[in-house]
């Protein structure tokens, strides 16, 4: 599958992707001045400097550039760009020190990392992957970079799915596949976990729109403690709303960073848990793929 071209935010006739992705990575840039492009809706000046839930600039850094194999089947060999910095504080989080930092790593250079990832694809690369921390938060640089892509090129948007409507707007016909995570089914547990109000509305409003505009691949880590509070309520949620769609639940919970400060995850999640979250899973007829 490659991306159609689309129309652009004013809906003038098509256009290549790569030039609509350079005119929209403008419009991104400009947007930092008045930061709305994750619900959290800072309403910051990030051009100015650090600022906002997310600490970010309008400077990208990312903390891995590399091809990887450890995700969809459907999508690897994926070359995966990590983009630092992240709009949620999940105290689980597998990368913490690179997602709670928009400064770690090393300086974006939307030029250099096409060359390198043009390079993955002639060295047997499916995909390109862009993700993070969360992308939404450097989508000025994101777009850049797809604006050097090939056009044949099948990109996928892995993300937190906490972005805002000026950032769906402009990522609208950007990237073929959203990757996209489902992680609590209670908002007390997202802002339990992860310090992050009104999650499941914006969520769902993100799956839904996704869903409508590329192909969608949900993501669920199943978490120690959380199968009736979190899973459930998003297994049945996405066999009502989006029956048929992709739906990869992992339960290879791994108690690290922050987990500690919760009693519940500091343990892998159990046979039983995984055992029960599948089943579930084949009960409401998800269409769970590796």
């Amino acid at each position: 599958m490659t991306c159609a071209a689309p129309k652009n935010i004013a809906g003038s006739p098509t256009v290549a992707r790569s030039g609509l992705a350079r005119e929209r990575a403008k419009v991104a840039h400009a947007a930092l001045a008045d930061c709305h492009l994750c619900a959290h809706h800072c309403g910051v000046n990030r051009l100015v400097g650090p600022a906002g839930l997310c600490h970010a600039g309008a400077e990208a850094h990312f903390f891995l550039a590399q091809t990887e194999v450890t995700d969809e089947l459907e999508l690897i060999p994926t070359f995966a760009v990590a983009l630092s910095g992240c709009d949620l504080r999940c105290d689980f989080c597998i990368t913490g020190t690179e997602s709670w930092n928009a400064r770690a790593g090393t300086r974006f250079s939307a030029a250099g990392m096409a060359v390198q990832a043009k390079a993955a694809l002639a060295n047997g690369a499916k995909t390109i992957m862009v993700l993070g921390g969360e992308p939404t938060i450097h989508l000025p640089a994101a777009l850049e970079f797809v604006s050097l892509l090939p056009e044949t090129a099948k990109l996928i948007w892995k993300t937190n799915a906490y972005g805002a409507e000026p950032a769906r707007e402009l990522l609208a016909g950007m990237f073929d596949v959203w990757l996209a995570d489902y992680k609590f089914g209670s908002d007390d547990c997202a802002q339990r976990l992860a310090k992050v109000p009104n999650y499941t509305r914006v969520v769902r409003e993100n799956l839904l729109w996704a869903n409508a505009h590329s192909e969608l691949i949900v993501r669920h880590l199943l978490m120690p403690g959380h199968l009736d509070c979190c899973w459930k309520p998003v297994a049945e949620w996405l066999a009502e709303n989006l029956s048929g769609g992709k739906v990869n639940l992992r339960s290879g919970f791994w108690p690290g960073w922050k987990s500690a400060r919760h009693p519940e995850l500091r343990s892998p999640v159990s046979d039983d848990e995984s055992r029960r979250a599948g089943q579930l899973a084949r009960d409401l007829g998800l269409n769970l793929i590796p």
